[in-house]
């Protein structure tokens, strides 16, 4: 086995990996920016330096400073986790002429499957699904066009060499295909070094679908079942569960095959995910893979018992899986809540600063996957990724309500997160029955919006709790708008008088289906 590994990335990933390579007993080198010196992976790491700024170019991204320190520190391989360097085949290729194993797949098959155009080629080789749309490179805007019109409008331009949303766009018609098409080239050639883009049938409300695999170099490939993304906000997801409410025996059967025969197609072998989008219909397409460690791994890890980091480790060293497909099975259902830094209620828009304070939940059948702590500043250079919450439960409605008593022990201070937003989203009706799709926010944005009592603000809290005092019992639903203030609210008796411009929640009262508005001053 190794017997020292660079983690070449930063914050709850970069932890895992520690961890996993501690068990295996391998020391671990970290590197940090000037940012993340007081970085949690920087302390449990056995040796870290510094790489640069704190820009990721200078840091985190800059190929030749990470291999000079892997090197000179003697480290065997990089462990790449997600995002930053993970799915580079260029980065992959200068480990291997340096003598340093990649903990990830070979560079040919990381571009095989990381070029979207090529990885849909070979689905529709091996005889899978693909969504209708371009096989070729769509180069010109005439050729766009006309592609287009083959496909039928709604269309998605897509950028062939990454993912995440960026250089993706929705057209609606000719006119918008020929405002966006540049556009759309230069941000993908700014992204991912790549500028080429493709056309895609755009599905209506689908359902996102995932394949965990781990393969091996000497042709071992099994899958660790799937995965249900659906919930996200601009293409990323925020919440994941597994097994999917809506996958049955025959489709796992189907979609796992699948994702098995393209991964041996393509010569893969790490760990990767095959991502599928399940129409209202309920067919299933082939999106793209995922040439990398999964944000949501630990779910598949709940539900299987495999240690998929570890497992990375062990095949890139040249190990052999020594675990059995036919002996695999699903026991229970995970769910995984990604607490950002970010406020919902402005788009979603990232929040930095320093938490001031941080309560955890705890209790049985409960991980928590973090790198932050009171104290921590959330740098506004890098993903606003702070927690990942995952509960696990018997069946889907006990994983629920684990999670729903996890959220409400949970508490962070200093900056805004989107738990409020998971606290309503896992008591929402139609996500407890499985109705979720990729618009599920934006169809459903009165009811995961709102606020409660206790996320108010104090002047508010204080006015309704004077309400409810003073005899109304009835059951009450309380909703938030934003409006101005122009008179003072009644608060245990006397009046706070509000600046006339500063603008703040009100609450509405709903009884009786009657509404009515509550808690102001008449005077």
């Amino acid at each position: 086995m190794f017997k020292k590994v660079l983690v070449a990335n930063r914050g709850e990933i970069a932890l895992r990996v520690i961890r996993a390579c501690k068990e295996l007993g391998i020391k671990t080198v970290a590197i940090y920016s000037t940012v993340d010196l007081n970085s949690l992976h920087v302390k449990f790491a056995d040796e870290a330096y510094l790489i640069g700024e704190a820009k990721p170019s200078e840091s985190y991204l800059n190929i030749e400073k990470i291999i000079k320190v892997c090197k000179e520190t003697g480290s065997e391989a990089i462990h790449p986790g997600y995002g930053f360097l993970a799915e580079n085949a260029f980065f992959a290729k200068r480990c291997e002429e340096e003598g340093i194993t990649f903990i990830g797949s070979n560079p040919e098959a990381l571009e095989k499957l990381g070029d979207k155009i090529n990885a849909r080629q070979m689905m529709e080789k091996i005889g899978g699904s693909i969504i209708p749309g371009s096989l070729k490179p769509v180069k010109e805007l005439s050729e766009a066009v006309e592609e287009a019109d083959k496909i039928g409008y709604p269309v998605l331009l897509k950028a062939s060499g990454g993912g995440g949303g960026r250089g993706m766009r929705l057209i609606k018609n000719k006119r918008e295909l020929a405002n966006v098409f540049e556009s759309a080239k230069m941000e993908a050639l700014k992204a991912f070094g790549n500028s080429t883009l493709y056309l895609e049938k755009k599905l209506s409300r689908p359902r996102h679908v995932e394949v965990q695999i781990l393969s091996d170099k000497h042709g071992n490939v099994i899958h660790l079942f799937e995965r249900e993304c659906s919930i996200q906000r601009r293409h990323q997801k925020l919440l994941e569960e597994t097994p999917s409410p809506v996958v049955d025996d025959e489709v796992r059967r189907k979609i796992c095959s699948d994702a098995v025969k393209l991964v041996k197609e393509a010569n893969y072998d790490n760990v990767c995910t095959i991502e599928f989008l399940r129409d209202e219909e309920g067919s299933f397409y082939f999106l793209e893979a995922n040439t990398r460690i999964q944000v949501e791994h630990p779910i598949t890890e709940m539900v299987t018992g495999v240690d998929i980091v570890k497992e990375q480790i062990k095949i890139a060293y040249g190990e052999e899986i020594n675990l059995k497909q036919e002996k695999l099975i699903l026991n229970g259902h995970a769910m995984e809540c990604r607490i950002y830094a970010e406020d919902p209620e402005r788009d979603f828009a990232p929040s930095s600063g320093k938490i001031e304070s941080l309560r955890f939940p705890c209790g049985g059948w409960l991980r928590i996957e973090s790198a932050v702590y009171p104290g921590f500043t959330v740098s506004p250079f890098y993903d606003a990724l702070l927690v990942k919450l995952i509960t696990w439960g018997r069946n889907r409605e006990e994983t629920i309500k684990r999670m729903r008593n996890a959220l409400e022990e949970f508490e962070i201070t200093g900056v805004k997160t989107n738990i409020p937003f998971f606290r309503n989203l896992v008591r929402n009706k139609k996500f407890i029955k499985g109705e979720t799709h990729t618009q599920f926010i934006n169809e459903n944005k009165s009811s995961l919006f709102k606020k409660r009592i206790d996320e108010c603000s104090p002047l508010i809290a204080a006015a309704l709790n004077y309400h409810l005092r003073t005899g109304r019992k009835t059951k009450t639903e309380y909703l938030i708008g934003e409006t101005k203030a122009s008179n003072g609210w009644l608060i245990q008796g006397r009046r706070e008088l509000i600046n006339a411009n500063q603008h703040f929640s009100v609450i509405k009262w709903l009884r009786n289906s009657k509404s009515q508005w509550m808690g102001k001053s008449s005077g």
